[in-house]
């Protein structure tokens, strides 16, 4: 067998063995939200935001009443709620992917460097990390988001500023238990440089846990956007958003119900679909992150 083969065969295997339902059932969801926010303009018959007062109310298409150019209905302003699910697909996946960067990026740093150096520099760090999680989780966020101002950025902003703890307590002890292996040791021993050990030998191996915290933290980003964009203080308006139509479909919910039913039902999907995979992940690569949560 060459060594191609072998390195394909063992991937693999490698992928094979963290495959569960759980897992596929994330992997599926996961697919469908990014590929759905990427071909919006392709899947979408009508501009999200165009408006058709003479269509207003219209039903699913297999309702009484429905019509076929509006496959889910429209709402109180004759929009396209199939074009509006699409497109507030592309802000969930946005605020997903950019929020959960953010996240890690502070979050990992904090906790190399607090598991890593230990004494003065892990007290500084993990007291900051507990008066950090000492404030309620959503009233800090609508703090944040009163000083910065409604709008997509500032929502990832606050997301970041305010979860990046999660990532620092775990890496933390993920690191704490790296640096006493002996390879870790060994490096120490011939002069390796601590910049060499943490991000060369530490960071690759603390990945695996990393994986399983950013799939978690994109359900959680997910659904602080769509907390804030119900009471007004998310994405700006007329940027189509699942809170904002879940908050506009309460309001007509005795004539339309269809209008708070769908982003409804996408915003269960996708927060199960990303919990599943982050669950089904920890099960197969770490447990013990389980005490974590």
């Amino acid at each position: 067998m060459s060594s191609e083969e072998f390195i394909t065969e063992s991937l693999f295997e490698g992928f094979k063995s963290i495959l569960s339902i759980k897992v596929i059932f994330g992997l599926i969801v996961l697919i469908i939200l990014f590929s759905t926010a990427i071909l919006a303009p392709v899947i979408s018959p009508f501009d999200p935001n165009e408006q058709r007062l003479n269509e207003a109310y219209k039903p699913p298409f297999w309702v009484k009443g429905g019509d076929k150019n509006y496959i889910l209905g429209t709402d109180s302003l004759g929009r396209d709620i199939f074009s509006r699910l699409v497109y507030g697909a592309r802000v969930a996946a946005v605020v997903a992917v950019v929020a959960t960067i953010l996240t890690a990026i502070t979050g990992i740093l904090v906790g190399l460097l607090s598991g890593f150096f230990g004494g003065k520099v892990d007290q500084i760090f993990m007291r900051l990390v507990d008066i950090w999680m000492s404030f309620p989780p959503v009233l800090f966020a609508l703090a944040l988001i009163a000083i910065l101002g409604v709008g997509l950025k500032n929502v990832i902003l606050a997301i970041a500023i305010i979860d990046w703890t999660r990532f620092a307590r775990v890496v933390r002890a993920e690191v704490i238990n790296i640096k006493e292996k002996d390879f870790i040791l060994a490096d120490k021993a011939v002069g390796m440089s601590n910049t060499h050990i943490i991000f060369r030998e530490i960071l690759p191996n603390t990945i695996p846990i990393i994986i399983i915290l950013a799939t978690l933290e994109m359900s959680i980003a997910i659904t602080v956007e769509i907390l804030l964009s119900y009471v007004g203080l998310g994405v700006k308006a007329f940027t189509p958003s699942w809170g904002s139509m879940i908050s506009e479909g309460l309001a007509y919910f005795r004539i339309g119900w269809w209008g708070m039913l769908f982003p409804m039902l996408a915003t269960i999907v996708v927060i199960l679909g990303l919990n599943s995979l982050g669950d089904g992940l920890r099960e197969k690569i770490d447990p013990r992150l389980s005490l974590m949560r």
